[in-house]
């Protein structure tokens, strides 16, 4: 049974598992995640331009489940063994149903995502998004989409974040870079795509 910790963000379901893997299994996922995932560099378009992801990303899910963020529609690529179990017991933890995700590989702490909430129209109105974080802890914020104050959690290896009504509703979130981090990070995020 996975022992959850509140987040404490007004109006939304957030909770973390700091150790959701023992972390000798996380060792070994994040190596053979490290290879088995099909990296690329998503291009991006942002503030009116094209430019490529600051990360290696690859969306993986079942036949149909395409996903349009950054004026990019991205079909998913198979399911690997690996992932496809983790999808179990991603789905058994936070108690819903998932057909994709998308993993991001952070080589470094140069690496970054910004502020964004996974709002778009395909996740439907209350999505409900599992997160498992793999190699180098780093920094994860919330922020209203009203502005206000920052709350920050930090990703463990074998971490698991579940974000789920009202979060992509009410909040953003990001990754800041992290200069004095030197080794990967390795985030997947289990979705459930709805067709349009």
């Amino acid at each position: 049974m996975t022992r959850w910790q509140v987040i404490a963000l007004p109006g939304a379901d957030v909770r973390f598992a700091p150790d959701w893997l023992d972390p000798r299994e996380a060792d070994r996922l994040l190596a053979v995640l490290h290879e088995e995932i099909p990296w690329e560099t998503h291009r991006l378009r942002m503030f009116g331009r094209w430019v490529d992801s600051p990360r290696l990303n690859a969306w993986v899910g079942d036949p149909g489940a395409s996903y349009r963020y950054s004026g990019n529609t991205f079909e998913p690529y198979p399911w690997t063994p690996t992932l496809l179990a983790l999808r179990e017991r991603a789905e058994q933890a936070c108690g819903t149903r998932f057909n994709s995700v998308l993993a991001n590989l952070y080589r470094h702490g140069g690496e970054y995502t910004g502020f964004h909430a996974d709002d778009e129209r395909e996740l439907g109105p209350e999505p409900i998004i599992g997160s498992i974080s793999l190699g180098a802890q780093r920094t994860f914020r919330f922020r209203a989409k009203q502005g206000g104050d920052t709350v920050a959690v930090e990703l463990t290896h074998g971490s698991l974040l579940r974000m789920g009504e009202g979060t992509q509703r009410l909040y953003k979130h990001d990754l800041p870079v992290r200069k004095r981090v030197t080794t990967p990070r390795l985030n997947l995020t289990f979705r459930y795509i709805h067709p349009l």
